[in-house]
């Protein structure tokens, strides 16, 4: 059981990384666009990343989310057919 749990623990938080991974490094590399383009024209204002970024991450979970939700769907299924041979 415990190795059962330990599995799909250790799966289950690989999948959160990979899932979130299309929107954070979205969401990085505007952010660095940004920054330097800040920094070249010396326009120091906070809220300006903030469209950019939000606009950013909503098209990277648009063109990710069938990938990511057939992930979790696996990640799913492997979870309820592996209960069976679980011993508790």
């Amino acid at each position: 059981m415990e190795e059962h749990l330990l599995v799909v623990a250790r799966e289950g938080l690989l999948l959160a990384l990979i899932a979130s991974a299309p929107p954070v490094l979205t969401s990085m590399l505007v952010g660095l666009f940004v920054s330097v383009i800040q920094a070249t024209t010396q326009i120091q204002e906070q809220t300006l990343t903030f469209v950019p970024k939000l606009v950013a991450v909503f098209a990277a979970l648009a063109v990710s989310a069938p990938w990511i939700g057939s992930q979790l769907v696996r990640f799913t299924r492997l979870v309820f057919e592996t209960i069976p041979t679980a011993s508790f």
